[in-house]
């Protein structure tokens, strides 16, 4: 059975954009299912958004994920609509609520009501794609003019994908999403993960098999001398979110049964930096979130581990000396 891959973009840091765009098209050549934007404190993702659609023909495009502060989701539905016309139905919302470290000290916006505020900006995107006029009463959001889009749109409705961690939010994405976004979940802990999710989609009356789940973590693919700093990269990035990122993290990976590993972490991390907290990450939580290989066989077993646990879409990182090699090896990883 072919997997679906997706790819990331680079949200941070020195981006060559004529390697970053060669690399998505290597991709959309080879036939990797969507590509995903991030977006925090570095690049704004709608520019990026529009540069890639124009440069691919068939690679879906995503965001992971835009947080729902920033934004009006009437400036959401406005984007993403003008981005369905020109990539001819190609995009995928994938919105989180990200947090309070970055909500009110990056974009100086209050960090209240997450959950309730995503049900309404959901409700909000759908009612304007789908062509209706907005006249809504929530707690947050209340319009009563009846706006409606003014262009014609591509689609009637552009998948949602959501990033959630806690139970009660993961349950509402069952509810009102149509994909998941999971992150720093152990391969070991996907396939509960993944059921109580589909249960919860079953509890609201929806069909479980129509919702997607992307992979909470990447396959990482590089050469045999950069397989150890990259494998320090993945221990890093899960340091920094147990231990910098506010507490939904590090009560994820608590609930998930790693408490006194995220314990130390943090307890390195804040004590002695950076790079003492990602040497507190075991070698085998590290793999089990992000697994990093030299061998594209040890990959595809990790895609079918992830297949069985109930993932529909595998996010994989790619490095080769060529766009035309990262293509072949796209192509070997799908099928």
């Amino acid at each position: 059975m072919a997997h679906k891959l997706s790819i990331g973009f680079n949200w941070t840091g020195g981006l060559n954009r004529d390697d970053a765009f060669k690399r998505v098209q290597a991709a959309d050549d080879a036939g990797v299912h969507s590509v995903w934007v991030a977006e925090a404190w570095g690049y704004d993702a709608v520019p990026l958004l529009t540069q890639i659609v124009e440069r691919t023909k068939n690679i879906q495009v995503g965001t992971g994920i835009l947080n729902i502060f920033s934004r009006t989701p009437a400036l959401m539905a406005q984007t993403f609509g003008t981005l369905d016309g020109i990539s001819g139905g190609r995009m995928l919302i994938g919105l989180g609520s990200s947090g309070a470290q970055v909500i009110e000290h990056f974009h100086g916006i209050p960090f209240k009501y997450p959950l309730t505020r995503m049900k309404e900006y959901v409700e909000i995107i759908n009612t304007l794609l789908a062509n209706k006029p907005l006249n809504y009463n929530g707690k947050i959001f209340k319009m009563s003019r009846g706006f409606t889009l003014r262009f014609e749109l591509v689609r009637d409705h552009i998948p949602i994908y959501i990033a959630s961690l806690t139970p009660k939010s993961v349950e509402q994405t069952a509810q009102i999403a149509d994909g998941w976004i999971p992150i720093w979940t152990p391969v070991q802990d996907i396939p509960n993960e993944v059921k109580r999710f589909r249960a919860a989609a079953v509890a609201a009356g929806r069909d479980p098999a129509s919702l997607s789940v992307r992979s909470p973590g990447s396959i990482v693919l590089t050469s045999k001398e950069h397989v150890a700093r990259s494998r320090q990269g993945v221990a890093g990035g899960l340091a920094f979110y147990v231990a910098r990122m506010g507490t939904f993290y590090y009560e994820h990976v608590t609930r998930l049964g790693y408490g006194d590993e995220a314990a130390a972490i943090k307890k390195a991390f804040n004590e002695s930096g950076s790079a003492a907290g990602a040497a507190a990450v075991s070698p085998e939580l590290q793999q089990a979130v992000g697994f990093v290989t030299d061998s594209v066989d040890a990959a595809r077993d990790r895609l079918a581990e992830q297949a069985a646990a109930g993932i529909d879409i595998h996010a994989v990182e790619v490095h080769a000396d060529s766009p035309a090699e990262q293509q072949a090896i796209y192509e070997r990883l799908i099928s």
